[in-house]
């Protein structure tokens, strides 16, 4: 698939009103990571950003709980990434797609995988 159509088939997603977004707690705290260790820069404080960011979609939270954890233990990926084997975990026990662009994440056959 061309690159372009790739981000077209994320904005499709994002855009259809059938569609449930969630968003797990542990994709926010990369973020601050990522900020704090001058990886991304943002046009403001990582609070003031993941506020605004929460703000412009209808997003569902995706619980860190007892079963994701559970089910960490159960999963066998390649990704060495802590943070990532919570995001698959979480989308597994919450039947979720997850959007990436992780290329080892995009392997996970666990669960279903939109590259983003």
């Amino acid at each position: 698939m061309e690159p372009h159509r790739l981000g077209e088939q994320v904005a499709a997603e994002l855009e259809n009103p059938e569609a449930e977004l969630w968003l797990s707690p542990i994709s926010i705290w990369e973020v601050v990571n990522l900020s704090r260790k001058n990886r991304i820069e943002l046009f403001q404080n990582v609070d003031a950003w993941t506020a605004q960011a929460l703000l412009l979609l209808p997003l569902r939270e995706a619980p860190l709980t007892n079963e994701v954890v559970r089910e960490l233990g159960r999963m066998q990926l390649a990704h060495r990434d802590p943070a990532d084997n919570f995001l698959v975990a979480t989308a597994k026990v919450f039947e979720l797609t997850l959007a990436t662009r992780d290329e080892l994440l995009l392997l996970a056959k666990e669960i279903d995988v939109l590259r983003a």
